[in-house]
């Protein structure tokens, strides 16, 4: 594949290949770009954002929804794409453009609701004759910064609501994960997109990324992917807007009033979906009183049961991680918890890239595997007294994505939502679910601002205040 970059598609100096994560094999190659290329999509991004801009409302609709139909003529094959470039299995990749498609649709129809506020000045006092509203106006560029997890559905979050938005984008996708981008932007020029509103440059973030976000006519700057990386970014952005979508260690509490059977069903799905690759992942598992002993028995065939392998297998319940460092990572932890005195109930395994399930008992919350992101398939149990012990324990990190509480008590729910630090909270669900139209993001170190169309377009506007002296 090749890049797209000032209206044009085009190789680097140089090649990348992208391997398939389950057996090593070349799915494809793009170029390598250089800070040159940077400089041309950015020079080409501030015309194409001129020609976004005088686009109405209802013309970045029109392009956004044919984008959206175009994911959905060509799901399987994107599937399919996505199952070889990522690793996740078959099942979740056709999840993915399913979802890549509704935040298409989601940000068409954000691009018609863009409007003015009427704000009553003469609430003030002394002021009359006095009229006063705002506008939203697009920022212009936007640099889109993609991790490999989700590389259709997160670069759809950030292209989509900012061309509904009136911006141009630039996107630099992942460097194991490509393959998806380049699609995205190919389905968007074929949609209607004006040829210079959309860019993407493939090659290490360490070459073009600083380049691509320092650049002052950058304007927006939405990142997903890991703390350090984004405060990295923060730094080298300067005086711009950024929204960060950073890590998470997820934390799940498990009341004894519980129903054990929904957490069984429900916790495997959270915990262990694309190998544990998701910043809302469950991590840490937060059992409380006599609970204690039934959930694990509850939880361990169930993990027991994923099988791995091929994710292209309509059998497999879950595939490799994205990188054998990686996997060799999360072997290490679970290494350092064994030696701290927690037990490995189920899995620990590794061969090569592929993590077996893994279901780790007496952690404690010191340990790796609990207080830092662990971003694999693996979960931590840990005993506490009662809810308090629980919230607190929760709440002692340094990241606030998603949390969740399992309980049948509404005062003990009240409470959970009232006193724990997350930008995503849960009842009687695992950490791990989001649909598209609702605002997400989290607090302290898991990131700034939110996304979810009609709160993207929000951070990808600036609001001018208009005052008429009549």
């Amino acid at each position: 594949m090749k890049m797209y970059v000032a209206g044009q598609w085009t190789n680097g100096r140089d090649s990348i290949d992208v391997l398939n994560p389950y057996d090593g094999s070349v799915v494809d190659t793009v170029p390598r770009g250089s800070a040159d290329d940077v400089d041309r999509a950015l020079a080409s991004a501030e015309r194409g954002a001129k020609v976004m801009a005088e686009l109405t409302g209802f013309e970045r609709y029109e392009i956004l929804h044919r984008a959206g139909d175009l994911i959905l003529r060509d799901q399987e094959s994107l599937a399919r794409m996505l199952t070889q470039e990522e690793g996740k299995i078959i099942s979740e990749a056709r999840f993915e453009v399913s979802r890549a498609a509704e935040i298409l649709y989601l940000s068409a129809e954000e691009a018609k609701r863009l409007g003015a506020e009427v704000i009553p000045l003469d609430g003030g006092p002394g002021v009359k004759d006095k009229f006063g509203f705002t506008v939203r106006v697009p920022c212009g560029v936007v640099a889109a910064v993609c991790p490999f997890n989700f590389p259709l559905h997160l670069v759809c979050h950030k292209v989509g609501p900012a061309l509904a938005a009136g911006n141009a984008v630039v996107v630099k996708p992942a460097t194991d994960t490509p393959l998806m981008g380049v699609r995205v932007i190919e389905l968007l020029l074929e949609a209607g997109a004006p040829e210079e509103a959309v860019h993407i440059i493939t090659g290490p973030g360490s070459e073009i990324g600083d380049a691509l976000v320092s650049d002052p006519r950058v304007r927006k700057v939405t990142f997903t992917g890991s703390r350090d990386i984004g405060e990295r970014i923060c730094k080298a952005a300067g005086i711009k807007k950024v929204t960060m979508e950073l890590g998470s260690n997820a934390a799940a509490i498990v009341m004894p009033d519980a129903d054990l059977d929904k957490v069984a069903e429900v916790l495997p799905q959270t915990a262990f979906a694309n190998a544990g690759q998701v910043c809302i992942s469950t991590q840490r598992l937060l059992a409380t009183g006599s609970v204690y002993g039934d959930l694990i028995d509850a939880l361990k065939p169930k993990v027991e049961a994923i099988a791995t392998g091929n994710p292209l297998d309509e059998a497999t319940g879950m595939g490799p991680m994205i990188r054998e460092s990686d996997a060799a990572r999360v072997g290490e932890w679970i290494d350092e918890a064994q030696a701290g005195g927690a037990e490995v109930l189920v899995g620990g395994g590794r061969n090569g890239q592929m993590f077996e399930p893994t279901l780790v008992t007496n952690v404690s919350p010191d340990m790796r595997l609990s207080c830092d992101e662990l971003f694999g398939p693996a979960v931590g149990v840990t005993r506490v007294a009662d809810i308090e012990e629980a919230i607190a324990i929760s709440n002692d990190s340094n990241y606030g994505l998603s949390a969740s509480i399992f309980t049948e008590s509404l005062d003990s729910a009240m409470r959970f939502i009232r006193d724990v630090d997350s930008g995503n909270i849960h009842i009687n669900w695992g950490t791990q679910w989001r649909t598209d139209l609702m605002p997400y993001g989290g607090v302290k170190d898991s990131g700034l601002g939110k996304e979810g169309p009609k709160y993207a377009v929000e951070e990808m506007t600036e609001l001018k205040m208009v005052v008429m002296h009549l």
